[in-house]
């Protein structure tokens, strides 16, 4: 079937993730250390036991448990601090997270390509109004037909939903779309089983049957070498 819509994941595909992330939380730390009385150490111990409570109270993998807000309510409730410090810590974590947001290299240049023949949408897991802010903050919003939440959909990639509602939205069966993604499990495999064709973003080897790419600036000829136009 032709191509016609590429769709991607946001997070660690389009920027670095991780990068953004260490800055914010050590933003974060600097500001426990100094409102809250906490070492670094006894925050970030805290923080990944939040994590897990609130995966738990959540019932299972839902856009909720990406929620910073409600993440550092819990935080403050744990260590009966002042829950009015919970707008704050939002505050701190997002301003530096989104401060140190920077599109990998050459995606702008890829998208821009890729929109002359292809819909190019977004489909992520996480809450809606942070992922709009991030694709502001990496200048791409402009070049992003639609866009796929997981708080959206309700369900969480891999779940076959929010493939579903990525093809929905490019107005084509999901045959003829293709999913690019850093999560071997979560984005090559879940739109696979969603019938979608799919590229792992990875410098690691791709296993056998998976197509890869390790540079996203590699789209436009990868899809050439499929058959598509890029």
């Amino acid at each position: 079937m032709k191509l016609r819509a590429v769709i991607f994941d946001l997070d660690n595909t389009l920027y670095d993730y991780d990068a953004a992330h260490e800055h914010a939380f050590g933003a974060l730390c600097a500001f426990a250390g100094k409102t809250l009385d906490l070492s670094e150490a006894d925050f970030r111990t805290v923080y990944r036991q939040v994590m897990d409570e609130q995966i738990s109270r959540a019932g299972g993998q839902y856009a909720a448990i990406h929620n910073r807000m409600i993440r550092f309510q819990m935080i403050l409730e744990r260590l009966k601090k002042p829950i009015l410090y919970a707008p704050d810590m939002s505050d701190v974590y997002w301003d530096a997270f989104l401060d140190a947001c920077q599109p990998v290299p050459g995606v702008r240049q890829t998208l821009e390509t890729l929109r002359q023949t292809y819909t190019v949408g977004v489909g992520t897991n996480m809450t809606a109004d942070y992922q709009f802010r991030k694709l502001q903050t990496l200048r791409l919003l402009d070049l992003i037909d639609f866009l796929v939440s997981s708080e959206e959909v309700g369900v969480e990639k891999p779940e076959r939903k929010l493939f579903e509602v990525c093809a929905q939205k490019a107005g084509c069966p999901a045959g003829a779309c293709l999913f690019v993604g850093d999560s071997l499990s979560h984005d090559v495999r879940g739109a696979l089983d969603a019938g979608m064709a799919a590229v792992w973003l990875s410098a690691k080897p791709a296993p056998a049957g998976i197509d890869r790419v390790t540079d996203i600036s590699e789209l436009p000829d990868f899809i050439r070498r499929k058959g598509g136009r890029p």
